[in-house]
C-alpha cells in the first residue's frame, strides 16, 4: 500500500506535519525573497502560492496553526515529492502528531499531482481533523495504487473538485472513493473531463445529502444517467445541474426515474431549457420527495410542460416571460418567484408568498448562493415547509 514517506531520523518526526499539507516539506532548492504564505492575525485562515520559480516549501509551515489552508503549486509538477514515497511506510506513527494540527479545511490547486502521491496523502489525512477537501485545477497523473484493506483516509463531511483531469478517465470517482471513508455527505465536481462513471465500480454513498454536478456544460440529460449510478445515492437531498446542458424538465425527469434518487430540491438553473416536451417521450413520474424547483436564468419564453403536480418552491425568475403565467400553466405551488422576467415593472416584487423563502430577488447572484449552488440557497426557505 502506497503512503507517505517521513524523511528518516529525527527529522522524520519534524516533517511529519508537513504531510498534511500534501507533502510540500522542504525540496533543495535556493529560496526566493518573497514570502508565499500568509496566515491572518487571528491564525484562521492561511494561503500559499508557490508561483516562484524557486519556491521556499517550507513556508508552508506556518500554515499547520491555521484552520482553513489554502495551497497553490502554480502549476508545477509535484513529481519531486514522489521520490519520499515508501511503499512499506506506516503513517500511524505519526497519528498524534497529525492530529495536533488545527487545519479543517484544505484547498491545493494549480499543480500536475502523481496519483501515488496524492493518494499517500489522503491515507495521512485519515489521521487529521480535516473535514473540507477542495482539489482545484490539477492534474492527476498515472494510475491509482492499489486501494488499501482498511479505511484508510480521512473522514470528509465535504468533497469539492473543480477542473481536476484524471489520468484514469472516468473510473476516477471509484478510484477516488475507496480513500475515503464512508460518512461523506457534499460532494461538488464542476468542469470534470469525464462524469461517465463505471457504475459497477462504484460503491454506496450512504451518507451524502448533497450532490452538484453544476457547470459541466458538456453532461448533458444522456450523460445525466451515467453519473448518477442508480441506488448509489440513497440519502439524495440536494441536486444541483447548473450549467449541465439539460434541455426539458421532463428529460431531467427521466434521469431521475433510471437512477431511481429521490431528492428535495434540483437546481437547473443557468440551462437553456425548452418549454415544450418531446411528443415521443413517454410521461415520466417527478420524485414524490421533490418540494423544490429552480428554473431560473433558463431563457424559458413559458412555463415548461410536465412540471411536477405540487412543489413548495419554484423559481422562474431572470427568463423571458412575457405575461404573468396562467393558473392552468402552473403546478399546485406554495411560493412563486417571478422576478427579472420582460413584464415585470422594475422595482416591482414579483415573487407570491415568497418572504421567507430564500429565493434571491432579481437576477443577480449571491455569494451565498454561487458558493453553495442556487439549490441549496432555495432549501434555506424550503426547509421551513418540512
Amino acid at each position: 500500500m502506497s503512503t507517505a514517506k517521513v524523511i528518516e531520523g529525527a527529522g522524520g518526526m519534524e516533517l511529519a506535519p508537513g504531510l498534511l499539507l500534501l507533502l510540500l516539506a522542504p525540496l533543495p532548492l535556493r529560496a526566493s525573497t518573497a514570502e508565499p504564505c500568509e496566515i491572518d492575525d487571528e491564525d484562521v485562515r492561511c494561503t500559499c502560492n508557490f508561483s516562484d520559480p524557486q519556491p521556499d516549501w517550507s513556508s508552508a509551515f506556518q500554515c499547520l496553526v491555521a484552520v482553513d489552508v489554502s495551497i497553490h503549486a502554480g502549476g508545477r509538477s509535484l513529481e519531486p515529492f514522489l521520490k519520499r514515497l515508501d511503499p512499506e511506510a506506516d503513517p500511524r506513527q505519526f497519528a498524534d502528531m497529525v492530529k495536533s494540527v488545527r487545519v479543517r479545511r484544505l484547498t491545493l490547486g494549480a499543480a500536475q499531482v502523481p496519483a501515488p502521491l496524492l493518494f499517500g496523502a489522503l491515507r495521512v489525512l485519515a489521521y487529521s481533523r480535516v473535514k473540507e477537501l477542495t482539489l482545484a485545477d490539477l492534474e492527476i497523473t498515472g494510475s491509482a495504487p492499489p486501494p488499501p484493506l482498511e479505511a484508510a483516509g480521512p473522514a470528509l463531511a465535504s468533497l469539492r473538485l473543480c477542473n481536476v483531469s484524471w489520468a484514469t478517465g472516468g473510473a476516477w470517482l471509484a478510484d477516488l472513493q475507496q480513500w475515503l471513508q464512508p460518512g461523506l455527505k457534499v460532494l461538488r465536481v464542476a468542469q470534470a473531463n469525464s462524469l461517465a462513471f463505471p457504475c459497477e465500480q462504484v460503491r454506496i454513498f450512504p451518507s451524502l445529502t448533497t450532490l452538484d454536478l453544476s457547470d459541466n456544460p458538456g453532461l448533458g440529460e444522456r450523460g445525466l444517467a451515467k453519473a448518477l449510478c442508480p441506488r448509489k445515492f440513497p440519502a439524495l437531498q440536494d441536486l444541483a445541474l447548473r450549467n449541465t446542458g439539460m434541455e426539458t424538465p421532463t428529460g431531467v425527469c427521466a434521469g431521475l426515474a433510471t437512477a431511481g434518487v429521490q431528492p428535495r430540491s434540483l437546481d437547473l438553473s443557468h440551462n437553456s431549457l425548452r418549454a415544450t416536451e418531446n411528443p415521443a417521450a413517454p410521461k415520466c413520474a417527478w420524485p414524490s420527495s421533490l418540494i423544490a424547483l429552480n428554473l431560473s436564468s433558463a431563457g424559458l419564453e413559458q412555463v415548461p410542460k410536465g412540471l411536477p403536480p405540487k412543489l413548495n418552491v419554484l423559481d422562474l425568475s431572470c427568463n423571458r416571460l412575457n405575461r404573468v403565467p396562467r393558473p392552468e400553466e402552473l403546478p399546485n405551488v406554495g411560493n412563486l418567484s417571478l422576478d427579472g422576467n420582460p413584464f415585470v415593472t422594475p422595482g416591482e416584487n414579483a415573487q407570491e408568498n415568497t418572504q421567507n423563502s430564500g429565493v434571491f430577488p432579481a437576477c443577480a447572484r449571491s455569494p451565498l448562493a454561487v458558493g453553495m449552488s442556487g439549490t441549496l440557497a432555495l432549501l434555506q426557505g424550503v426547509r421551513r415547509f418540512a
